[in-house]
C-alpha cells in the first residue's frame, strides 16, 4: 500500500475513514476510564471500577451515543495518598485492542511514554491495533513527567525540554517504521539498522497522533507532529493564547493541529445538584495525593503564586485532573461547551466521578442540546 503523502489527499481520505475526522464540530471522548478513580482524585462514593467488565460496558455505550475517541491514562505508579491514585489501571495498549474487540466506530488510543518503550516496538502495536480495530487506532505521546515512573524503568529523567528532543526521535522512527521499509536512523537517542515493519498501519498516512505539551517546546513538537494538541483550560486568554500559537506554529511548518481539551461532567437537573455533586467531589479529596502530583508540576505557592490560586488549582485537579469544570444543568453545560468551542476547541475528553450512570444521563439529557446547538450532527 502506498502512503498518501499530498495534504489535501490526505484531509480527504481521513474524512472518509477516520472516525475523528467526521462533520461534527465538537469531538466527544472519555478520559482516564482505565484507571482507578479515573480523574477525580476523591474517597465520593461512586460504583466506578477499573475493571476489564465495567471499561467494556462503557467503551460500548460511548461508541452507540456517538463518542468519537477513548483516551486512557498512562501509569505505571499511583501517586500515594490515601486513595493511591490511579494505582490499578489497565496497560494501554492491550487495553486498546481489548476496546476495539468491543467497539464498532469509536477511536481507541494508548496513551504511551516515550522512555519505556522502544519506537519500533510502539510502532508495532500500533501497527497491530489498527489492523485490528480496521483503522481506529490513535496514540497519545507522553514525554514523561512522573519521575517515579521512570526511574522504576531504570531511565535517567532528562531535563524538560530535552524530553522532547528525545520524543521527537521517537517519533521520527515511528513515522518511518510506518511508512518505509529497510531504513536507517542515527540519532542522539536512538539508532536503527534495516527497520522493518509488516504490516503497515490501515490509516493515511498513520494512525492520528496527539499530545498534550504546553509549555514552549510541547507546543513546538505538537505543532511539528501531531494531529491534535491537548491544553489544559484555566484561563480563557491562556487558554486562547495556547490555541492561537499552536495553530500559528503548525501552519508555519505548513501542516494542520487541531487542539482539544478535557474536563469533568457533574451535570444534574438543577444548578444545585449538580454544585453539591462537584462540591461533594472536593469535599472527600485526597489532598496528599494531589499535592504530591503539583509538586510533581512544579505547582507551588513559591512559584506559582499565592496560597489560595494553588488552593483553588487542587481542587480543580481533585476535581478532574486540573481539566475544566463542566457544572449545571443539560442546558448550563451545552452553553460552556459552546463557549469552549467558539476560542477554537475542536474536542473534548470528558470523565465523570460515575462513568457509566452519568454517560448514561449525558445521553439522554446532553447529546440531544448539543445537536439542537450545531456541535454535534
Amino acid at each position: 500500500m502506498n502512503t498518501i503523502t499530498h495534504a489535501d489527499d490526505i484531509r480527504a481520505w481521513r474524512h472518509r475513514h477516520v472516525p475523528l475526522f467526521n462533520d461534527n464540530k465538537l469531538k466527544l471522548g472519555i478520559f482516564g476510564q482505565n484507571c482507578s478513580n479515573g480523574c477525580t482524585i476523591t474517597h465520593a462514593e461512586t460504583s466506578f471500577e477499573p475493571t476489564y467488565a465495567h471499561n467494556v460496558a462503557l467503551s460500548r455505550l460511548a461508541d452507540r451515543v456517538g463518542f468519537e475517541l477513548l483516551v486512557p491514562v498512562g501509569r505505571w505508579k499511583h501517586f500515594g495518598g490515601t486513595t493511591e491514585f490511579n494505582a490499578n489501571n489497565l496497560e494501554v495498549y492491550t487495553w486498546a485492542t481489548a476496546m476495539a474487540c468491543n467497539t464498532e466506530n469509536i477511536m481507541v488510543f494508548a496513551t504511551s511514554h516515550v522512555p519505556t518503550v522502544h519506537p519500533l516496538f510502539a510502532a508495532k502495536q500500533a501497527a497491530t491495533i489498527d489492523n485490528i480495530s480496521g483503522g481506529r487506532f490513535g496514540l497519545n505521546i507522553v514525554c514523561g513527567w512522573f519521575r517515579p515512573e521512570i526511574e522504576m524503568f531504570g531511565a535517567a529523567q532528562l531535563d524538560h525540554d530535552e524530553r522532547y528532543r528525545m520524543a521527537d526521535e521517537w517519533l521520527t522512527v515511528i513515522k518511518r517504521a510506518w511508512t518505509e521499509q529497510d531504513f536507517d536512523f542515527a540519532g542522539d537517542y536512538y539508532t536503527v539498522k534495516g527497520g522493518y515493519l509488516n504490516p503497515k498501519p490501515l490509516q493515511q498516512p498513520f494512525p492520528v497522533l496527539v499530545n498534550a505539551g504546553s509549555s514552549d517546546a510541547g507546543r513546538e513538537f505538537s505543532a511539528r507532529h501531531v494531529d491534535f494538541n491537548f491544553i489544559t483550560i484555566t484561563t480563557e486568554d491562556e487558554a486562547q493564547f495556547k490555541i492561537d500559537d499552536v495553530k500559528r506554529r503548525a501552519a508555519a511548518h505548513g501542516r494542520e493541529c487541531g487542539v482539544m481539551s478535557y474536563g469533568l461532567v457533574c451535570c444534574r437537573d438543577t444548578e444545585r445538584e449538580a454544585r453539591e455533586l462537584y462540591d461533594n467531589i472536593v469535599r472527600h479529596g485526597d489532598w496528599a495525593a494531589t499535592e504530591n502530583i503539583m509538586n510533581l508540576l512544579g505547582i507551588e505557592s513559591s512559584s506559582f503564586g499565592d496560597k489560595d490560586t494553588v488552593r483553588n488549582l487542587g481542587e480543580r485537579f481533585i476535581a478532574g485532573w486540573g481539566g475544566y469544570p463542566l457544572v449545571g444543568t443539560p442546558e448550563q453545560v451545552v452553553e460552556q461547551m459552546q463557549a469552549v468551542h467558539a476560542m477554537g476547541i475542536d474536542g473534548f475528553i470528558l470523565s465523570w466521578l460515575d462513568y457509566l450512570p452519568e454517560l448514561e444521563y449525558f445521553a439522554d439529557r446532553v447529546m440531544p442540546l448539543l445537536r439542537e446547538a450545531g456541535l454535534r450532527a
